[in-house]
């Protein structure tokens, strides 16, 4: 079964083309490293909970959108490999011009227990 990291950012919404333009950059390196899929979710209805939230997950202010994205890969272990190559990638040093707060970002990796449809 496949393995899947998850990401949650909070984006000012004033750099939503920055931020497509970065992930339109960086997100095939993940393909050309292993990742079968990647995706980047601009937050459409992202409500406020009584305990918690997306938004307060990452501190969102009331000028930015919640980004939830993912990366697929087919197996843990293309996941690993394929992280520290995408880490080493030398095309990687541009990345610290982030159009977000990474210091706000959470992020995981996720073995699937159900997916449907097979």
């Amino acid at each position: 079964m496949s393995y899947i990291d998850g990401f949650v950012i909070a984006v000012p919404l004033a750099n939503r083309e920055q931020f497509l333009a970065h992930a339109r950059r960086f997100d095939p390196i993940f393909l050309e490293v292993g990742a079968i899929r990647v995706m980047e979710c601009w937050g459409d209805d992202v409500p406020s909970g009584k305990l918690t939230d997306f938004r307060r997950a990452v501190q969102a202010k009331d000028d930015e959108a919640v980004v939830f994205s993912w990366v697929e890969w087919p197996d843990k272990a293309t996941r690993d490999a394929g992280v520290e190559k995408f880490m080493k990638d030398p095309r990687m040093s541009d990345a610290s011009n982030m159009p977000f707060d990474g210091k706000r970002m959470i992020f995981g990796g996720f073995a699937p227990v159900v997916s449907l449809p097979q």
